[in-house]
């Protein structure tokens, strides 16, 4: 019989690799998630995991558990999906995620206008770079800038977010006329190695300038142009906002992704969601010729 009450934790040893990443992603520690793996092994009277120098990997028993204890998973999931759905009154809480430039410009008055329109209605944001997943009820509602949409969610593609590069008027007038024909003399602010960024780089009209810096940050980037340090690829969106910015001339913005809202579609029926993400659309395409920028 299966323990309903180890099945996170098998999960997610199975997909992190060790007992600590799996505490990690249920929240819980190293300890309760061995005790919980250890408890449903005794169950079943079967080794689910095997230990290596590379860490946890799945016994032939713990393959043939993974695809069952998955679909338990995921019908616990629609379950609580179902019950979310239950709910028709425009009050209680919704998760919502963002990435945190988008949240800080963009989103913060969408937020508070929203807040005065439906005071029984709380949010919780979370700001990461990272993706949350929609499918395993990580969060409610996600604002993302994306190609395409792997996710088996309902999503609204609303408009284009241009990358442009961006640097400051001065930059520009001091640097650009005195530049090699590929850019030799100027100064990237780079991102470290993510092959998509390099890529535009290459693909730029500067592809022999100096990726002088290595800033993660995005918001980093916007402030370390803004003051002149060099040239960046930053959302068309940062020119309405700080004027100081300027696409670099000569440059044609990179428009492969768009700017998506996107949610559980079980979650369509819960009042408070729908009109939030309504409300949402609304605003966000109102501020089109902003997000879009030039």
């Amino acid at each position: 019989m299966m323990d309903w009450k180890a099945l996170p934790a098998f999960l997610a040893v199975a997909r992190q690799g060790s007992l600590r990443a799996g505490a990690e992603q249920v929240g819980g520690t190293h300890a309760t998630v061995r005790r919980q793996v250890e408890a449903l092994e005794a169950g079943l009277g079967v080794q689910l995991f095997r230990r290596s120098a590379e860490g946890l990997s799945l016994t032939s028993a713990g393959r043939t558990l993974l695809p069952q204890a998955l679909e338990a998973e995921a019908a616990l999931l629609k379950g609580f999906n179902a019950v979310q759905g239950l709910d028709r009154e425009a009050t209680g809480r919704i998760r919502v995620s963002a990435d945190p430039m988008t949240a800080h410009f963009l989103l913060a008055p969408v937020l508070a206008e929203f807040s005065g329109l439906y005071p029984e209605i709380d949010i919780d944001l979370t700001l990461s770079y990272s993706v949350e997943s929609i499918e395993k009820l990580e969060t409610d509602v996600s604002v993302r800038h994306m190609g395409r949409v792997d996710e088996d969610v309902v999503g609204r593609k609303l408009f284009p977010l241009p990358i442009g590069i961006y640097a400051s008027r001065g930059y520009v007038d001091r640097n650009l006329e005195r530049a090699g024909p590929r850019g030799a003399g100027l100064e990237w602010i780079g991102y470290g190695p993510v092959p998509e960024l390099e890529a535009l780089i290459r693909r730029s009209r500067f592809p022999e300038a100096r990726v002088r810096h290595t800033v993660a940050d995005p918001e980093m980037h916007m402030h370390l142009a803004r003051a002149g340090a060099g040239m960046s690829f930053l959302a068309s969106w940062v020119g309405s906002v700080f004027p100081e910015l300027q696409r670099v001339p000569g440059t044609v913005p990179d428009e492969t992704r768009s700017t998506w809202v996107l949610l559980h579609q079980d979650l369509r029926r819960v009042r408070r969601v729908r009109l939030f993400v309504d409300y949402l659309c609304a605003a966000l395409l109102e501020r089109r010729a902003e997000v879009v920028g030039g």
